[in-house]
């Protein structure tokens, strides 16, 4: 049984890892910015006992301090941590460069960096720290995305974010090997969750289903079922990977 911290995880790909764990037996930190009441869903559905909500607004240094802290404290030591939480693309963050204004641009870019990039980064700085003054192995596992590899012109700061995150986590990989901590990335397509339903209605979401030959889109589970890959004993020579996870929708060479 392992302490296991999910960021992001009231509702989408975060409630579905957390579930995931959960269901393996571990002991799940549900952690949420905002939405508590969806995070007390996410806490609620879980089997098992032992699990726990930490709230927290990453964007902040001295919140993701906190976050790590509390979540080992109520776990008895978190064992892996799992960057999910992240500033997704919507119609109130697109910022297309010819199009958004400076103000807009600016402050996109500023929230879109803090929370999924260095939110993650401070996060797994005391994550990575506490396993290491543990003497024990440990599991980090970044949610990163295809649009690092295809772009976002409507949303060049969520792709940005995400390609940096793909290069922190092989950095890291390379940093924590030596003390027994396996770093991994998966990088989905377009997956189903709630905020993304209005996406899938109409021409629109023939088009966006189309862009995998399997002519769907991804699944909360199946990210799960990666990271929960990823997160295990067995994955340990995966270490350093950038795991795709899109259907075929895109093919990097």
């Amino acid at each position: 049984m392992r302490g296991v911290l999910v960021t992001g995880a009231s509702r989408g790909i975060g409630r579905a890892t957390a579930a995931a764990f959960a269901r393996r037996g571990d002991r799940v930190a549900v952690h949420f910015a905002h939405d508590r009441a969806a995070a007390e869903e996410t806490l609620a559905s879980l089997p098992g006992e032992g699990h726990v909500l930490v709230a927290g607004d990453l964007a902040d240094p001295a919140e993701a301090q906190r976050v790590a802290e509390d979540a080992g404290r109520a776990l008895g030591g978190v064992d892996v941590l799992v960057n999910n939480a992240g500033v997704a693309p919507s119609a109130e963050t697109a910022h297309p460069v010819t199009s958004a204004s400076y103000e807009h641009w600016q402050r996109v870019w500023r929230r879109t960096l803090d929370v999924n990039l260095l939110g993650a980064a401070n996060l797994t700085y005391w994550v990575a720290n506490h396993l290491v003054g543990r003497g024990v192995p440990g599991r980090i596992v970044n949610v990163g995305s295809r649009g690092a590899f295809r772009g976002e012109p409507e949303d060049p700061a969520y792709g940005a974010s995400k390609a940096a995150l793909h290069s922190f986590g092989q950095s890291l990989a390379l940093a924590l090997a030596p003390h027994g901590i396996a770093v991994a990335t998966v990088a989905p397509g377009f997956i189903a969750t709630d905020r993304q339903a209005h996406k899938l209605s109409g021409a629109t979401g023939d088009l966006t289903r189309a862009q995998s030959p399997f002519n769907r889109v991804g699944t909360p589970d199946e990210v799960a079922a990666a990271i929960l890959y990823l997160a295990s004993p067995e994955a340990t020579w995966a270490s350093g990977t950038i795991l795709d996870l899109n259907g075929a929708s895109h093919l990097r060479t």
